[in-house]
């Protein structure tokens, strides 16, 4: 039976937290809608983030009853709601934590997981970033509720991409299967929302040197979005004018072009061409 957070959270003498962001889910037909969107495979691991008071977690432990469900959630208050909620679920365990803190690879003991979130907007890029570029193993899915206006920065094409679209897009294909009247949630949040969901590939779906180096560049390209590549390139990895040239010509791509028109990978040919130089430099200077 659904509960509204609402009406959970005042049974407790409870308030929802604006420094922790919390916009709870009160729309039990939604809620539905975004379980089934997850298609998690029959036994794969749910990793949700942000369980509040556990009305997504209650249609994800019934529609995917041999999936195990990690709920993740920072604020212990919820702790006695979620015990009653979640008891006639045995397929549901509670973890009391920041995301942010935890290995979610350890977590699922190296195993497939999809990922389901409603996560504060303060913290969304953050997430993202901690399970796509720092985990130990990244899900074959996300289902993330985002402020609309960064899931459609997200899913960016050239010409108006920005750091985290290329961040992002490194590792899956995003699109925006769900988008989010504010009245979806209470208390009701002053902007639309989005649920963004990535389908993670096992491998970057461009050939670059390695991540660090991959990302050195991108970010060095954003640094100085206003200017031409060359300068932007120049003044974030501090190598010379000259070296820039040298390897914008390598990778084939325009000096005077900027960072938000390059596809993902031009950027991999310029990491790629970026590590040749620097390597052969390094040899170089050893000898």
């Amino acid at each position: 039976m659904f509960h509204s957070p609402r009406t959970l959270m005042e049974k407790y003498g409870l308030d929802p937290k604006k420094s922790l962001g919390q916009n709870f889910f009160q729309d039990s037909g939604l809620l539905h809608k975004i379980a089934a969107l997850a298609k998690v495979p029959a036994g794969e691991t749910i990793v949700e983030i942000g369980a509040g008071t556990g009305v997504l977690t209650r249609e994800l432990a019934a529609m995917y009853p041999q999936s195990h469900i990690f709920a993740v959630e920072l604020d212990q208050r919820l702790a006695p709601i979620l015990n009653g909620e979640l008891a006639e679920f045995d397929n549901v365990e509670v973890i009391y934590n920041d995301i942010l803190a935890v290995d979610v690879g350890a977590l699922v003991n190296g195993q497939p997981y999809s990922v389901v979130a409603n996560v504060p907007y303060y913290v969304s890029s953050a997430i993202l970033k901690h399970l796509l570029q720092d985990s130990s193993l990244r899900p074959t899915r996300l289902m993330i509720t985002l402020q609309l206006e960064l899931a459609e920065r997200i899913c960016a094409t050239p010409n108006d991409a920005s750091l985290l679209s290329v961040s992002v897009q490194l590792y899956g294909t995003p699109s925006i299967p769900l988008r989010l009247n504010a009245a979806a949630f209470w208390p009701r949040p002053e902007i639309n929302s989005a649920v963004l969901q990535v389908d993670v590939a096992p491998q970057p779906l461009v050939d670059i040197p390695d991540e660090r180096t991959f990302f050195r560049v991108v970010k060095a390209g954003f640094s100085q979005k206003r200017k031409q590549l060359k300068n932007a390139l120049n003044g974030g990895l501090g190598i010379g004018a000259e070296a820039v040239s040298a390897i914008l010509s390598e990778a084939n791509v325009e000096a005077t072009r900027r960072a938000e028109t390059l596809q993902l990978p031009e950027w991999a040919a310029i990491a790629r061409s970026f590590k040749a130089v620097t390597s052969k430099d390094s040899k170089s200077s050893d000898e």
